[in-house]
């Protein structure tokens, strides 16, 4: 089951306004981005966008693929889904997400994995 400290990370990980600007852009390029690529659109330099990275995928809401000797970012679509369910929870709108939902970080390479009771 979610809690509200699960949530709190969430809200957390976009308190940034680069991290936001990330997240909009990794939803919206529909392909997997470098961090040169992710560098070229934000106003920041490479080791401020790869510590941004590294919370988001600490959260789940981004994802880590290795291509070679590349090693790509892309949204994590399940969290894209969970997290206004997640928001309108936290404001009494609705029920929790689904457990089938539910977007859990996983091992270090950046990949979620689905929720205990699911």
């Amino acid at each position: 089951m979610l809690t509200p400290t699960t949530y709190a990370s969430w809200f957390k990980a976009l308190a940034d306004g680069t991290r936001v600007q990330i997240v909009s852009l990794l939803a919206r390029s529909g392909e997997p981005m470098t961090v040169k690529q992710i560098v070229a659109a934000v106003p920041v330099g490479q080791s401020t966008v790869s510590a941004h990275l590294k919370q988001l995928a600490a959260v789940g809401f981004v994802l880590a693929e290795d291509r070679g000797t590349a090693r790509l970012y892309r949204i994590n679509d399940n969290c894209v889904e969970c997290f206004p369910t997640a928001a309108d929870w936290s404001w009494g709108q609705r029920p929790a997400p689904a457990p089938a939902l539910i977007c859990l970080p996983g091992g270090d390479d950046g990949t979620t994995q689905p929720h205990p009771g699911a």
